[in-house]
């Protein structure tokens, strides 16, 4: 988006939006004058930064939202203070304002323009947008896991299989999901699932939805994402810093693709798998030094796997092949030798020492060698009686073929018809 077009307004347009009956001054103060540098004179930028902005007459959301995850660091809270003490919370609040605030949105991040923390831009030349653009709200921010899952744009692995069917994220996402109406959170796998496949897939679910492998594993073995995602991007020890003139950044050591099942840490009644997909989160015990020694000194007490709902459902997977795909695959399983000794500690309820075994009974099925010699004693059915292959006097189903004549009813030889020239055929074949 050109410099320009983050901030044109494009007055027809706008004159329609019902926002439009609102003087610019009583959002964004400044001056309502001709002159440009007065006009601009004690602007506010991004007015809905001020809850009263918008929650002047929007109050029941503005409220909701200033408390939901998409405005307050709770989430972070949760996770990285369970890791330390409270001691430290105050120089890790310290951290957070200069790497995790700009990430967090105001109404006018969504509803107006392209997130602050992307650059900006107008959305529709300060129209009011109802339902944000998924590429240039959603996923502009949730970008490296989300976006590249769910547009398929991980080389070598597909899109979702509702993104391929065009579905955005408010398809699933309800706005009182979003703006946090009626939901108290201090993390995102808090409370009900929001949203929940069950939504549209309620017969499609556990017993009595017809479905073999769902008859078999119920609703309380294994999370939908368990069968039906495929791999997905984890990160490895990501670090904060500032350069020398104070700009902070961030680093992160690698990525990968990868899928794996552990055991469920969050299991409850809204979550009441045993097994579910974990992704690796980029911490490790010296991710925030750079602001103090020692601030996570009780790193071990959450996982560095978490649990995970990664957006790249497929209908068919790699473990939904067979059942040997994931009964005796310890491929498939995080176990202790897939990380490194020092965050064994930190994923010891998680981890599992393999795979499940197969069934009692199931017969493992194997492909016959391709070099083998195929055994003419028997028929296709593998029966002993084998069937000669029809004579030229009888046809497929063992009946007599009358031979074609060799003359006409006269006696005569038939008459040799010669083919009348025909055009080539066109690019449909006509």
């Amino acid at each position: 988006m050109a410099a320009w077009e983050r901030v044109w307004i494009d007055a027809e347009t706008y004159s329609k939006d019902l926002h439009s009956l609102i003087n610019c001054t009583e959002c964004h103060g400044g001056q309502a004058v001709n002159d440009m540098t007065l006009a601009h004179t004690n602007l506010i930028e991004r007015p809905a930064k001020n809850p009263e902005t918008c929650g002047n007459c929007h109050t029941d959301v503005t409220t909701a939202s200033l408390n939901s995850l998409h405005s307050t660091l709770a989430g972070y809270d949760t996770a990285i203070y369970a890791r330390s003490v409270p001691e430290n919370h105050a120089t890790l609040e310290e951290m957070e304002s200069f790497h995790c605030n700009s990430c967090h949105t105001t109404c006018g991040d969504c509803h107006i323009s392209q997130p602050f923390s992307v650059g900006g831009g107008l959305l529709k030349g300060h129209t009011y947008v109802q339902t944000p653009p998924m590429s240039q709200t959603c996923t502009a921010c949730h970008g490296s896991r989300v976006k590249n899952e769910y547009f398929g744009l991980n080389e070598g692995y597909p899109g979702d299989v509702h993104f391929r069917n065009r579905m955005s994220c408010s398809s699933c996402h309800t706005a009182d999901e979003i703006h946090g109406v009626g939901i108290t959170a201090e993390h995102r796998y808090d409370g009900a699932q929001e949203p929940n496949c069950i939504t549209c897939h309620e017969g499609q679910v556990g017993v009595g939805s017809g479905i073999e492998q769902h008859e078999i594993h119920g609703t309380e073995i294994l999370s939908c994402q368990s069968c039906h995602s495929i791999a997905y991007t984890n990160c490895t020890n990501c670090h904060v810093a500032k350069t020398d003139d104070g700009i902070p950044f961030f680093s992160v050591e690698s990525h990968s693709m990868g899928f794996y099942l552990a055991r469920n840490d969050l299991r409850s009644a809204e979550r009441p798998y045993r097994f579910v997909p974990v992704r690796h989160v980029p911490i490790d015990p010296n991710s925030f030094s750079f602001y103090g020694d020692n601030l996570l000194p009780n790193f071990d007490n959450r996982p560095t796997w978490m649990y995970a709902t990664p957006h790249n459902i497929q209908r068919r997977t790699p473990q939904t092949e067979s059942c040997e795909s994931c009964h005796g695959n310890d491929a498939l399983f995080l176990t202790a030798d897939k990380m490194p000794a020092w965050e064994v500690p930190a994923n010891i309820n998680i981890i599992v020492d393999g795979a499940p075994p197969l069934p009692a009974g199931y017969i493992r099925q194997t492909a016959v060698p391709t070099d083998a010699t195929p055994d003419t004693s028997t028929d296709f059915w593998g029966g002993g009686d084998v069937t000669p292959k029809p004579t030229e006097a009888e046809n497929f189903w063992g009946e007599e073929v009358t031979p074609t004549p060799t003359t006409d009813f006269w006696g005569d030889p038939p008459p040799q018809v010669t083919p009348e020239p025909t055009q080539p055929a066109d690019f449909w074949g006509g």
